[in-house]
């Protein structure tokens, strides 16, 4: 029996029904891993305001900043996956790492909070971007069903989203197990879920590897080239290395404004070197795959307000709405909940509209994201007109997450499919790593609007929900207009794509 990579990859790709059976261990594995970071990124600025006293202003900044390197890192991881390691030895130290990070917070999340924010922003950038490379190797170039795949992939993630952002804010804040976990530890506890869930994902991944044939191997065959083996090794001490300068760095934000003034124009520039190797059709692709990546950066600008302003907003400008439930809590699930139930319908909705010819394209998918994306942040804004003392209702604001998602859904599992599609293989991980540098930038942004609509602390309870309420507006605004853009350049972005759908 022939077993060379070649027919073991073409055995996988080969596969009837909806899904390759191989993607439900990524997607379990991604999962708990996402489990990890969503749980984080809601409780990043409501520890920095209520435990480590911080102004709201300046925990946005820190929030967007620290969120902007952990998605730097994935470019950084990505490039280092197409080079050396290969994505399957980055999955493995990047849950490492990140196993590493959760346990030094659990010590003392305040004292040594920086500390262990560097160890989980290095290890994500080698974990995140290389998972949903592989994803993307298990299909055809020109697998319609990828985008029904990434949108399966897709909620795998927001299923560790969702119980990450309620456990670990509901350990945090004492709204879950009050009878088991004493009060004073109850913010270490959230912090070491962290390294439960990154433990359960490695083991998951495990099993995962072997069904998973030559995707994911290291690009260098050290069987013919034994001289490179230590390449591996260099990249490790490397990431170990540079975590000093990163808790210098993420616990300041200027060297985060530098930082992101540099890295961004170096992904450009290396982009084009590795250009000038590639043909023009493959180029013009690549052009294709800017476009997405730079309204991305604005489409995540606004919706990362979740783990920012909303996440003050939530703590103390809405109700507990019909269900009783924490309202930051709600503010860290509710999105994931949605994901969870209506990602796979859509991906079986665009199954559906292709059979008839009817699915739109992947252009117009990413502006009608932008569309939804503003209706949402318009209800977050009118929400202020149901307000009594300052206080709105809970139950709109689950309304705005529900468009919210819709959104998101019609944006990003299809940006993560129009990497793996308009990218050349050699640069996969490379443009994924791109893709997740635009969700910096955004990230980045999305501190600096928070920043911008944080209310002065001897402001009324309704004066700061008018602050809030009217920034949401403008946001709304905004991605409306970029809806609009984004549409009505679809013809020019579809030539440079070529036969990619």
């Amino acid at each position: 029996m022939n077993t060379t990579p070649d027919n073991q990859l073409e055995s996988i790709r080969n596969f009837s029904g909806a899904y390759p059976k191989q993607i439900w261990s990524l997607f379990f594995s991604e999962m708990w891993e996402r489990f990890c970071f969503y749980g984080m990124r809601g409780m990043l600025t409501f520890f920095m305001v209520y435990n480590m006293n911080m102004e709201k202003d300046v925990a946005n900044l820190q929030y967007g900043a620290t969120q902007a390197w952990v998605y730097a890192f994935t470019f950084i991881g990505g490039m280092f996956a197409d080079k050396i390691l290969g994505f399957k030895k980055s999955l493995f130290w990047g849950a490492l790492l990140m196993i590493a990070g959760s346990l030094i917070l659990t010590i003392d999340p305040k004292a040594f909070f920086f500390q262990g924010i560097a160890f989980l922003i290095v290890g994500t950038g080698f974990f995140k971007p290389n998972i949903s490379s592989m994803v993307g190797q298990l299909y055809h170039s020109n697998d319609h069903r990828r985008d029904a795949g990434f949108s399966l992939f897709y909620s795998g993630i927001n299923i560790g989203a969702f119980f990450g952002g309620i456990l670990m804010i509901g350990v945090g804040k004492g709204e879950i197990f009050t009878t088991i976990i004493p009060e004073h530890l109850r913010w270490n506890v959230a912090f070491g879920l962290v390294a439960v869930a990154m433990f359960i994902s490695l083991l998951v991944f495990s099993f995962a590897r072997r069904t998973l044939g030559p995707i994911g191997n290291s690009p260098i065959d050290e069987s013919k080239e034994p001289q490179k083996k230590w390449y591996a090794y260099a990249v490790y001490i490397g990431a170990l290395a540079c975590i000093p300068l990163i808790i210098k760095m993420v616990s300041n934000t200027q060297y985060t404004d530098w930082f992101m003034y540099f890295i961004g124009p170096f992904s450009l520039l290396y982009l084009g070197y590795e250009m000038t190797k590639l043909q023009k059709a493959d180029n013009l692709k690549l052009l294709a795959a800017l476009v997405f990546i730079v309204f991305s950066s604005f489409f995540w600008a606004i919706f990362e307000q979740a783990g920012g302003s909303l996440s003050l907003y939530a703590a103390e400008h809405l109700d507990r709405g019909t269900l009783n439930i924490d309202p930051n809590i709600v503010n860290n699930s509710a999105n994931s909940m949605f994901v969870i139930a209506f990602a796979p319908l859509v991906g079986l909705l665009w199954l559906w509209l292709h059979k008839r010819k009817l699915e739109p394209n992947s252009v117009v998918k990413f502006g009608l994201g932008f569309l939804l994306l503003g209706a949402a942040f318009y209800i977050f804004g009118v929400n202020k007109m149901f307000a009594h003392n300052g206080v709105a209702p809970g139950d709109i604001f689950i309304m705005g997450y529900f468009v919210v998602t819709l959104g998101e859904i019609a944006l990003s599992p299809i940006g993560l499919s129009l990497m793996t599609k308009l990218a050349t293989t050699k640069l996969q991980g490379f443009m994924m790593g791109m893709w997740f540098l635009a969700s910096a930038y955004g990230q980045y942004i999305a501190g600096l609007f928070g920043a911008g609509i944080s209310p002065k602390a001897t402001a009324s309870a309704a004066e700061k929900l008018e602050i809030y309420s009217n920034g949401y507006l403008q946001f709304a605004l905004y991605a409306v207009i970029a809806g609009v853009i984004v549409i009505a350049i679809s013809p020019w972005v579809r030539k440079l794509m070529g036969e990619v759908k």
